[in-house]
């Protein structure tokens, strides 16, 4: 990995621009509870002016946020937590009915201001670095979800701009097809997927904010074959 002293060592071969792993180590962390391994991989975006800015943030103890990785604008990749640690990004939520999704998962903060096209070269850093992380630990592609998927009542990060379809192109998440049956219920969809049990317009808002982007309006067809197909791909990861 070169002659970098704070470069990582860990298991990443990255394919990226990035060609160290920066270690920056973050005080805010704790033990993962109850024995959990990382079986999730929570993407935020940073809504910070800079990557300096963000990474000054997820160390400062007064704080009390961090990540496990940082991935600059320019594809550069900050390690602040070590993964078998417990990272503080999560907060509040829950995911397939289960809550303390930090004990749970892996957290990566995308230096985006929630607003702006997330960089090509952030894009091709988080492929290689996803691609590490789930073969690491057997995560399947279905275990990368949004922030905004396991906190929807507060949280909408990483957004409409974010290109979930490249990372499912890539095997690194799933993305709908025209397979699924509209006349399955949306309720019985998302609780598949994990969504929390929150009123029903948040559901939906928090379902098309990732798999339907831009999409308004009283819930439709689309809406219910492409969450019965997500569900079929789901439950195939999880056999």
């Amino acid at each position: 990995m070169g002659s970098n002293p704070n470069a990582a060592s860990d298991g990443f071969k990255l394919t990226s621009v990035a060609s160290v792993v920066i270690r920056h180590p973050s005080p805010n962390f704790g033990p993962r509870r109850n024995g959990e391994r990382p079986s999730l991989v929570v993407l935020h975006y940073t809504e910070m002016l800079s990557t300096q800015a963000a990474l000054q943030r997820l160390c400062d103890p007064g704080a009390e946020v961090s990540s496990h990785y940082l991935i600059g604008r320019d594809g550069a990749l900050w390690q602040l937590v070590d993964d078998k640690h417990r990272a503080w990004h999560a907060g509040q939520g829950e995911w397939l009915g289960r809550g303390d999704v930090n004990s749970r998962s892996i957290g990566i903060e995308l230096d985006n201001d929630g607003a702006s096209p997330f960089s090509a070269p952030l894009m091709q850093t988080l492929e290689s670095c996803l691609a590490a992380i789930l073969s690491r630990w057997d995560i399947p592609p279905s275990g990368v979800i949004a922030h905004s998927d396991m906190a929807p009542e507060r949280k909408i990060d990483p957004g409409p701009r974010f290109d979930w379809q490249r990372l499912a192109r890539s095997g690194l998440s799933i993305w709908p097809d025209q397979s699924g049956s509209p006349a399955t219920a949306l309720s019985t969809s998302l609780d598949a997927l994990g969504y929390p049990k929150i009123h029903a317009s948040q559901r939906l808002d928090a379902f098309r904010l990732r798999f339907r982007p831009g999409t308004t309006g009283p819930e439709s067809d689309g809406d219910r074959r492409a969450a019965d197909s997500l569900a079929k791909i789901h439950h195939t990861f999880e056999k």
